[in-house]
């Protein structure tokens, strides 16, 4: 028996399903989860000691790779100080500046310690300083595990088939309105039928937690009219795609495109921590003056601004704003997917891919997708095959259909190259 084997055993045991988050149990794949023992650049090596190509990053975090020298120097000095303190540090101001400075439509920020944490903040300040209770989320969107917004997710819900959460109240989801994603019409009679009390929308402007889809141009074109003409604030989650598929984040690919476009609100995670629990939402000022200790929406954390958390997220902000990153980063990403769809091709094989910065999917369908219904009639048998000949020759890619990738700058081309050589052997 592997060590991976034996750990999982034991983890069934003291933890439920033997994991800390659904998706690690492989369950929508089958098989054992790998058990990772330490990582390195481009790579991840499990309790069997296997090397694996790494193409989840901890789900996006490391856009450096693992140990990046400058993260592990920043993060060393800043815990040699203090792990936490419960007050304020110098540093959790840097950090917001460095945040505000690379997206525009913010003024201020509020930093705490998880993606979830920032959008349930985010839309409880929509809420008061709207007035108003309803807010507009769409099907297959995952903003974390607030009741209010586990109603038909993605993410680890897509994965086992539940529209919802057991333990979600009708009380708590009543004020959720669950759109298809990209359906212009739906949008439109949403906002004719509810606009007077709606005090928010939410979405991925990329979808990460359904694979990956992109919001259409004319829809996000469309949503930010309709927000403004009914006074509905609009909330970009950018947990994933922040300074993910760009500097500037999704909303900047977007603000390029639309003229004047920006959101009311923003949520940020993952890459400003650059694998430590942090997180972010910010807006105007004058949104963020309803927040305590200001006005009257409350919001706290023990943790907040964690002194070791902000001096790793610096770093990785700062790294990432050198020149040229972006431009390598996107360019190596697309030769990835590019190859991936090639090889598909000459395997007879239905492949579509798409990319943006260092994010990625694919799917194994003639177009892509859309909407979550079109990504769960995907092939997942096909899939789950395809994951772990992928997988037994070394390349780790998300235990789940319905999952983005991430490609680091720590990966090469001869990364690229090996798992390509993998993609074609497994899709053969």
């Amino acid at each position: 028996m592997s060590r991976n084997q034996t750990l999982f055993e034991r983890a069934q045991r003291v933890i439920p399903g033997g994991v800390n988050s659904p998706v690690r149990a492989f369950r929508a794949v089958g098989g054992t989860p790998r058990f990772i023992q330490r990582g390195q650049g481009a790579y991840i090596y499990d309790a069997d000691a296997k090397r694996y190509i790494d193409y989840i990053g901890s789900w996006g975090p490391m856009i450096l790779g693992h140990g990046h020298p400058a993260v592990l120097e920043a993060v060393t000095k800043a815990a040699q100080e203090g792990f936490s303190f419960g007050a304020p540090t110098e540093r959790e101001i840097e950090l917001a500046e460095e945040i505000l400075k690379l997206v525009p439509s913010m003024e201020q920020v509020r930093l705490v310690s998880s993606g979830t944490e920032a959008t349930m903040s985010a839309l409880r300040l929509a809420r008061g300083a709207t007035g108003r209770s309803k807010f507009i989320k769409y099907e297959g969107c995952y903003h974390g595990h607030t009741d209010s917004l586990l109603v038909k997710a993605g993410s680890g819900l897509a994965t086992f088939g539940h529209p919802t959460s057991s333990g979600v109240t009708p009380g708590a989801a009543q004020d959720t309105l669950v759109l298809e994603y990209n359906n212009l019409a739906q949008l439109e009679e949403a906002f004719q039928r509810h606009g007077k009390e709606l005090a928010a929308v939410i979405i991925e402007p990329i979808a990460g937690n359904m694979n990956f889809v992109r919001t259409q141009l004319a829809y996000m074109k469309r949503l930010r009219e309709l927000c403004t003409q009914h006074g509905a604030l609009l909330i970009l989650d950018e947990v994933m795609t922040g300074f993910r598929v760009g500097l500037h984040s999704a909303q900047g690919h977007y603000a390029q495109l639309i003229p004047g476009f920006k959101p009311d609100i923003s949520t940020f995670g993952k890459v400003i921590g650059g694998g430590m629990p942090l997180a972010a939402f910010g807006a105007s000022r004058d949104i963020m003056k309803h927040l305590a200790p200001l006005g009257g929406v409350y919001q706290a954390g023990t943790l907040s601004g964690n002194p070791v958390a902000t001096a790793c997220g610096l770093a990785t902000l700062r790294e990432i704003q050198k020149p040229g990153f972006f431009e390598t980063l996107s360019a190596r990403t697309r030769r990835l997917v590019d190859g991936l769809a090639a090889v598909a091709a000459d395997n007879g094989v239905p492949f579509s891919v798409d990319a943006q910065g260092g994010m990625f999917g694919f799917f194994l369908f003639p177009q892509l997708p859309q909407n979550y219904a079109t990504v769960m009639s995907t092939d997942k048998e096909r899939f789950n095959r395809f994951f772990h000949a992928m997988l037994d020759a070394g390349v780790y890619l998300a235990p789940a259909l319905y999952e983005a990738g991430f490609v680091s700058a720590a990966h090469t081309d001869a990364d690229i190259d090996a798992t390509l050589e993998a993609a074609r052997s497994a899709l053969r």
